[in-house]
């Protein structure tokens, strides 16, 4: 077998010569330095170790390594950038200067439950501290964002407030100055009926006159449940009116709704954002901080 440059290395060195055991959940890479001639552990992180700085570790350790390389069992190259963990779970060859090692990793489902125990309390640990050590600091990072995003909102939805608050006290009079309009035609008929029953015809003559006005009423309202599919109901009949004179003033005066509701949901959504990032349960507050802010 040759290198990348074609010179042959050496015979193969037997695999005890690097051997590779779990001590606390963390692999133990024992070679013999070949210039020093003595044994040499070598403690590893593999989730965040890299095979180059592993290597380094090696070099530092005996100065009269010129080349340390490691091989896969293909004879391809790994890379520097690969992660211990990634290396170790399959065979591969150790070359230091022109001597080859063959390394064969215990498989990591073998590991006994003890050890498979201490790594995943380690990962949890390294999981905690993280956490500990970057969550303030990505709250209030969070934070600064959704206020910036809130100003934002707020300055974008002042003049459409203010444009629909015009809008609705118009549309608002209208409504009103309809539904007094309706009062008084009706008004005005009550009378006019009792004028003409009781000082020009008689009840006789103004009885069918009367049921044709309310068969007219009632075919009046039926019209307006064909049209709008609902009931006639006073309050829904008058914020339907409010609305017609609200969009119609709306497209007037080029007020965009959609555009404010968009805006309007934006805000709420971010609002929302912010309260729940500064409850006390997401900012891993202490018992004792919650119960006092409570």
């Amino acid at each position: 077998w040759r290198g990348r440059e074609g010179a042959p290395y050496s015979t193969l060195v037997p695999s005890d010569e690097v051997t590779i055991n779990y001590r606390h959940g963390l692999p133990v890479i024992t070679l013999m330095l070949p210039t020093r001639s003595e044994r040499c552990q070598f403690t590893v992180k593999p989730v965040v170790t890299t095979v180059g700085a592993f290597l380094q570790d090696v070099q530092r350790e005996d100065k009269g390594i010129q080349k340390a390389e490691v091989f896969a069992t293909d004879g391809s190259k790994v890379s520097d950038e690969t992660l211990m963990e990634i290396l170790l779970m399959n065979d591969f060859k150790l070359v230091i200067n022109n001597t080859e090692y063959s390394v064969s990793p215990p498989v990591k489902d073998k590991l006994s439950s003890e050890h498979a125990t201490e790594m995943e309390d380690i990962k949890s640990l390294v999981h905690r501290l993280f956490v500990a050590l970057h969550l303030e600091d990505h709250q209030i990072s969070k934070e600064r964002e959704l206020l910036q995003k809130l100003d934002h909102l707020k300055g974008e939805l002042l003049p459409l407030e203010q444009m629909k608050a015009r809008i609705m006290d118009s549309a608002d009079a209208k409504t009103s100055r309809l539904l007094w309009v309706g009062l008084a035609l009706m008004s005005t008929q009550g009378g006019a009926l009792a004028w003409l029953t009781w000082w020009v015809y008689s009840w006789d003559i103004m009885e069918p006159v009367t049921y044709f006005i309310t068969y007219g009423s009632a075919m009046a309202f039926y019209a307006y449940f064909v049209l709008t599919k609902q009931d006639y109901i006073y309050p829904h009949a008058k914020d339907r009116q409010f609305l017609h004179h609200f969009y119609r003033k709306s497209k007037k005066q080029h007020f965009n709704v959609e555009r404010y509701n968009k805006l309007k949901d934006d805000l709420a959504e971010a609002e929302e954002s912010l309260r729940r990032l500064r409850q006390p349960l997401h900012l891993r507050l202490p018992i004792q901080e919650i119960n006092d802010k409570d």
